[in-house]
């Protein structure tokens, strides 16, 4: 499946939120391509479980399966993973920031839920890049970086500020760095967001006992992002059963009309645009 010269077996993919979704997921595929994998995620119990999992899928894997419990929101402990690895594998081919968290948020309460979901949605993934992406260049072999986005910090749905804040944080930061990996001299790493779409992961199954048909399973967005890796993609958008690239593209494209424009912001919620958003076309003929 994989070609990607990063993606082979002996390599080592280091993933936070590993313990389920689709930081699980990426850890599972990556196995069994023979990559050693380190999960990393907040949750010790919950890290050994998918440990165990792995093991029992791959009882013979040709990669070894380790485990490195921490809280992304602290970049000592980010540090720590880095040293982990290091002294473990010798070498990081790939970094997936992807440990996330999600709360309801309003615009000017909840102060709490916003400082928590930031300090792991958005610094969670700054913590990770200043921490191992010196080293991964240094290694003068390909590497890749993927950092977890969302649509919603894309779009900037109403509903829940914050993660949406964050989110868009982590797309503005990650463009920042593959600019400035590839200007960076002789270096080989290179740096991709991940924008999952409505994907059946913990944070939903904490409402949804069953999955919705119009989710997608984490494995499916997982498929997604290595083809996406394979041909050089920098923004992976994943689709869903519900929305098509083709709607995401319309979605994100009005949006941007809001400031060029000069409508109201998130103006596609309103009902003075709703025919006009309604029969918005990406192209006109």
């Amino acid at each position: 499946m994989a070609d990607h010269a990063v993606l082979r077996a002996g390599n080592v993919a280091v993933i936070s939120g590993a313990a389920d979704g689709i930081g699980f997921a990426a850890a599972q595929q990556f196995a069994e391509l023979g990559m050693h994998v380190l999960l990393a995620d907040i949750d010790g119990a919950a890290l050994a479980r998918a440990a165990a999992t792995l093991d029992k899928i791959l009882p013979e894997p040709e990669g070894q399966i380790a485990t490195y419990t921490l809280n992304v929101a602290h970049y000592s402990q980010v540090c720590a993973l880095k040293e982990y690895a290091y002294a473990t594998f010798g070498q990081v081919d790939v970094l997936m920031n992807n440990a996330g968290t999600s709360d309801k948020t309003d615009s000017w309460n909840s102060v709490t839920a916003w400082q928590r979901i930031i300090d792991v949605n958005l610094w969670g993934v700054i913590h990770g890049v200043q921490a191992f992406t010196q080293a991964m260049i240094d290694q003068h072999t390909p590497a890749l970086i993927i950092n977890t986005g969302s649509k919603q910090g894309i779009t900037n749905p109403p509903g829940n500020p914050a993660y949406n804040v964050s989110k868009a944080g982590v797309k503005s930061a990650t463009e920042s760095l593959q600019h400035e990996l590839r200007n960076t001299e002789n270096c080989r790493v290179s740096a991709h967001l991940l924008v999952p779409g409505f994907t059946y992961t913990g944070m939903i199954k904490r409402h949804l006992a069953k999955k919705p048909a119009g989710a997608w399973e984490p494995s499916q967005v997982v498929d997604y992002m290595v083809k996406a890796i394979n041909r050089g993609s920098f923004y992976i958008i994943c689709p869903d059963n519900e929305v098509s690239s083709a709607e995401d593209a319309r979605r994100i494209l009005w949006g941007a009309g809001d400031l060029v424009q000069d409508r109201s912001p998130l103006s596609r919620w309103d009902a003075e645009y709703e025919a006009a958003f309604k029969s918005f076309k990406l192209t006109e003929k």
